[in-house]
């Protein structure tokens, strides 16, 4: 296949439009069902391009889960723990320990379930049964992979009444060194991005603490690769090998950073005793319970839920999680890692990622406030790695 035409491009009135290789050569993909448009093949070769990185660079299974050419979460393949199955949705499905692929979905689709309502999903390998049925039951609009395994397809394809985009990419693809793009009828050309982030991007450690064990390199490496794919300004926290707060376009540093923060506290908190035990009523959707978990968790104290009107939604009235039982429990919250696009202006964005329990940071460093903010780190015992590369995309 040498072109795919498209229904429209960004919006309905934008027409003709279809996808194709300037040089004239085939498409490196197949769609297997659908019919994805514009927007669907931005997420979807943005998001294939983050997960083979983070494959390349760790090793691991790696997934993500994209809207409007942004990753909500990425993950690698690391086993969940019960209450983790729980918070993601996924403690019922068997034999989620025994697919690395799985789990690292679980975990990329279960961190920002609101985000990701109609996501897109990249997956860095052969999309297996587990996998798949994770996928249908969630609301989404495609899925890019390397290949499919033929049951798992089978699966994918019941999704939508047959018409779920299912799209297999070649891994074996390299696009060209420069790229190319119009904006106002006015052609772009720059050099790919092909920086490689990888352990060596931390070895100039600027605080006083030094201390940057393993997990924590894995976890900044997720986080700038996540950045890499983000649409800038970015920040993103990660821990525990997945991204739990993308703060994406913001034009401000500070605006970025309180929006991961609040992303990954809201994570958090949906690990807490009294979310994990809501008394949700049997026939509520899962879309449903993560709009009420999110206004549950982010209520004023003398609120029941997210419109008051318990009865909608649980079986009985939940007491509310106070703003002190919220703070005690994400005071509990620790080693979290921290990656930024580009360097952070003020201490500020220190002094707001320490309360969502940041220990790590990387970011480029070059401010005239370096000082002041490798100070504020030195405050809280931080460990924090110049990277000395800027992470911009749009």
């Amino acid at each position: 296949m040498k072109e795919f035409e498209l229904k429209y491009g960004c919006n309905p009135n934008q027409k003709p439009a279809k996808i194709y290789m300037s040089d004239g050569s085939e498409l490196p993909i197949k769609i297997l069902s659908g019919r994805p448009g514009f927007i669907n093949f931005l997420d979807a070769f943005n998001s294939w391009q983050l997960v083979k990185e983070l494959k390349a660079a760790l090793g691991m299974p790696a997934v993500t889960s994209f809207k409007h050419v942004s990753p909500t979460s990425a993950a690698v393949g690391i086993p969940l723990s019960a209450d983790l199955k729980k918070a993601c949705f996924v403690d019922d499905i068997e034999g989620l320990d025994d697919s690395p692929l799985a789990c690292a979905y679980a975990r990329a689709r279960g961190t920002d379930r609101m985000c990701s309502f109609g996501d897109w999903v990249a997956l860095s390998d052969v999309c297996d049964v587990t996998t798949a049925k994770m996928i249908k039951r969630e609301v989404s609009d495609g899925v890019i992979a390397p290949g499919y395994e033929p049951e798992a397809l089978e699966i994918l394809k019941q999704k939508r009444k047959g018409n779920y985009n299912i799209v297999e990419i070649d891994p074996d693809y390299v696009p060209e060194v420069q790229e190319r793009k119009q904006v106002f009828g006015i052609t772009f050309e720059q050099g790919r991005n092909n920086f490689e982030i990888n352990r060596e991007l931390l070895s100039d450690i600027v605080t006083k603490t030094k201390d940057l064990p393993d997990s924590a390199v894995r976890d900044l490496i997720i986080a700038l690769i996540t950045l890499k794919y983000t649409q800038s300004n970015s920040v993103c926290y990660a821990v525990d090998g997945q991204a739990i707060g993308v703060g994406a376009g913001q034009q401000s540093r500070i605006h970025c950073t309180r929006l991961a923060g609040s992303k990954a506290d809201t994570w958090f908190l949906r690990q807490h005793e009294k979310v994990l035990n809501l008394p949700f009523r049997a026939d509520l959707g899962r879309p449903e319970r993560d709009n009420v978990i999110d206004g549950y968790i982010n209520q004023n104290e003398e609120d029941v839920c997210a419109d008051g009107n318990w009865q909608k939604y649980f079986t009985a009235q939940p007491a509310p999680l106070t703003d002190a039982e919220k703070r005690a429990f994400l005071d509990t919250r620790q080693n979290v890692a921290l990656g930024s696009d580009a360097f952070f202006p003020f201490s500020d964005n220190i002094e707001r990622a320490y309360k969502s329990g940041v220990k790590y940071i990387a970011e480029p460093g070059g401010s005239i406030r370096d000082d002041a903010v490798i100070d504020c780190c030195d405050k809280y015992g931080m460990t924090m790695a110049f990277t000395h590369m800027r992470l911009f995309h749009h």
